[in-house]
């Protein structure tokens, strides 16, 4: 029992004390009652903005490309969820709405990353500007684990993404999607 209170008692003090601390750091604003586990694994510089109330589990990693705007911009709403090992990949806007829960393992990116023809990966060249597109993730929705999320995409209010689902087109407010790429398979009522 004493090495595991010690344990605890050292996690608690690096994620109060310095973790927290250096994160918040970085970002461009967090609102109220903001908590992490684990430093996550920033990547690049772009804007990060948090709303109140939100909660990362475990350690995700966000990663910045200025190569296509000139400061990218992530912005996740008051009261959301963001789970272990998340990933989230920015070269112009990723929007994520209020009360939104981000499962582990989920994979947000605006852009590919890499270009479509070999010869353009093997020079080391990105994805050209115009293969960048904004994520938007409306309030009130339910990512799965290890659900992907790829550009140009938005989840309307209240949709739910299956576990593991690669989501290509926009989702409908008040739908439930699953599979690959994902389909609609239920259609929610709105409360």
């Amino acid at each position: 029992h004493f090495h595991v209170g010690v344990r605890e008692a050292v996690g608690w003090s690096a994620r109060f004390f310095w973790y927290e601390p250096l994160f918040r750091s970085q970002c461009d604003s967090v609102g109220d009652r903001f908590s992490m586990e684990q430093l996550p694994y920033l990547v690049g510089r772009g804007q990060i903005i948090i709303g109140s109330d939100a909660r990362f589990s475990g350690k995700s990693s966000f990663a910045f490309s200025a190569r296509h705007c000139v400061e990218p911009q992530l912005s996740i709403g008051d009261h959301c969820f963001l789970g272990h090992n998340c990933a989230i990949t920015v070269a112009q806007r990723v929007t994520i709405g209020n009360h939104c829960l981000i499962a582990g393992g989920v994979r947000i990116s605006d852009f590919d990353g890499h270009p479509v023809d070999a010869a353009e990966r093997r020079s080391g060249a990105t994805s050209p500007s115009n293969c960048v597109a904004p994520v938007t993730i409306g309030d009130d929705v339910w990512l799965g684990h290890s659900a992907v999320i790829l550009k140009g995409v938005t989840v309307g209010d209240r949709a739910i993404v299956g576990a593991r689902s690669v989501v290509t087109r926009n989702v409908d407010a008040d739908t439930v999607v699953a599979g690959n790429p994902a389909r609609v398979v239920k259609s929610l009522k709105p409360s």
